[in-house]
């Protein structure tokens, strides 16, 4: 009867450590596909930050190259030219510095009807014949990075030398 006694819950102990494992391991797999999930958010903002920032850069090429926007002008009290990209005017444009040998322009653009947002900077030097362009794109609104106001969002820049 001794024998009986010992083995009373062994069945019970072998089902509390099956559930265990079992538990960790779904603990596991859970942790690993929100951490996907994450990744491929944050793989799709990034996308669209970048995409922001080309469009951004190949309409100030287009202004620059093909409609003379941006011509450097000696004329030191000169407006920023704005810059129309995807049939919508700039948000904002101004001189950010104007030398005797070079002219700095900045522009704030609205994409995609409000949803993506692109900063432009074009360096523009007088008689080298080399440029250069820095285009910023954000995934989100150009008022969202305007007042963040503790928004998280992403940003990707490209630049052109020409």
């Amino acid at each position: 009867m001794a024998m009986k006694q010992t083995r009373r819950g062994f069945a019970l102990l072998i089902a509390v450590i099956f559930m265990s494992v079992m538990l960790a391991f779904g603990l596991a797999l859970g942790s690993l596909a929100y951490k996907q999930q994450v990744l491929a958010s944050t793989a799709i903002q990034s996308q669209y930050a970048f995409y922001a920032a080309d469009a951004g850069l190949e309409c100030a090429l287009y202004a620059d190259q093909q409609q003379g926007l941006f011509a450097y002008t000696s004329d030191m009290s000169a407006p920023a030219p704005s810059l129309v990209c995807d049939g919508a005017s700039a948000i904002s444009a101004s001189v950010l510095s104007h030398t005797g040998s070079q002219w700095v322009i900045f522009n704030r653009l609205s994409l995609d009807t409000n949803k993506r947002c692109v900063d432009v900077t074009v360096y523009k030097r007088k008689n080298t014949g080399t440029n250069y362009l820095f285009s910023q794109g954000y995934d989100v609104s150009c008022a969202t990075v305007a007042a963040p106001n503790g928004a998280h969002f992403v940003s990707r820049g490209l630049s052109a030398d020409y």
